[in-house]
């Protein structure tokens, strides 16, 4: 049974995700700021397989506590929760590699979603095999995106990949994306502006 920690301070959001982990068989543990966090993972690092963790919380913030895992060689994969999504905060967690994120606020639905994802790249690792199957909603609006960009379909692209941004803002891809669209349509202020944002991700 993989064993997960949630941390967030808001106790409806932790008991929502323990309620969607335990009904998939996963042992919940629950930290609600992030110096409890910490104290868990000095006794129960090498024990946990995913970590869902608020960015924004009182004390030590949720980029910390990742800061402080990648410290401890901890590499479980860390899904990133916040309602304040910032290009910093994007910037700062890939570089540490969070694993994915959640926009607040979030459905059951989407939460299934990330574990899928999850579940599907343990999958692909521990068996290598191909897991395009389990149709990852992000990719499929950034290949569909890539596909009219190079047909020059651009009010389309834009559209796939708002969406995409909506449901992970970590991807430089789609930065990169929407700085060809704006390149495309002749608005080259803002496709310098994107083509920066990428490149800060390098």
């Amino acid at each position: 049974m993989k064993r997960v920690l949630i941390i967030d301070d808001t106790k409806n959001i932790r008991n929502m995700l323990r309620t969607c982990l335990e009904i998939r068989d996963y042992q919940v543990v629950l930290a609600e700021n992030g110096v409890k966090a910490l104290e868990i993972i000095e006794s129960q690092g090498d024990t946990i397989d995913l970590i869902f963790l608020d960015i924004r919380m009182p004390g030590i913030s949720g980029t910390e506590v990742l800061r402080e895992l990648r410290d401890k060689n901890i590499n479980c994969a860390v899904i990133i929760m916040t309602a304040f999504a910032t290009v910093k905060n994007a910037i700062d967690c890939t570089k540490l590699g969070a694993f994915a994120y959640l926009q607040k606020p979030f459905s059951p639905e989407r939460v299934n979603s990330v574990i899928d994802e999850f579940e599907c790249n343990n999958k692909a690792n521990e068996e290598d095999i191909n897991c395009q199957e389990t149709g990852n909603i992000e990719e499929i609006y950034i290949t569909a995106a890539r596909e009219q960009v190079d047909i020059g379909s651009y009010a389309e692209a834009f559209t796939n990949l708002k969406k995409a941004l909506s449901i992970n803002p970590y991807s430089k891809e789609i930065y990169e994306l929407i700085s060809k669209v704006n390149e495309g349509i002749g608005n080259l202020e803002e496709a310098i502006r994107f083509n920066n944002i990428y490149k800060l991700f390098k």
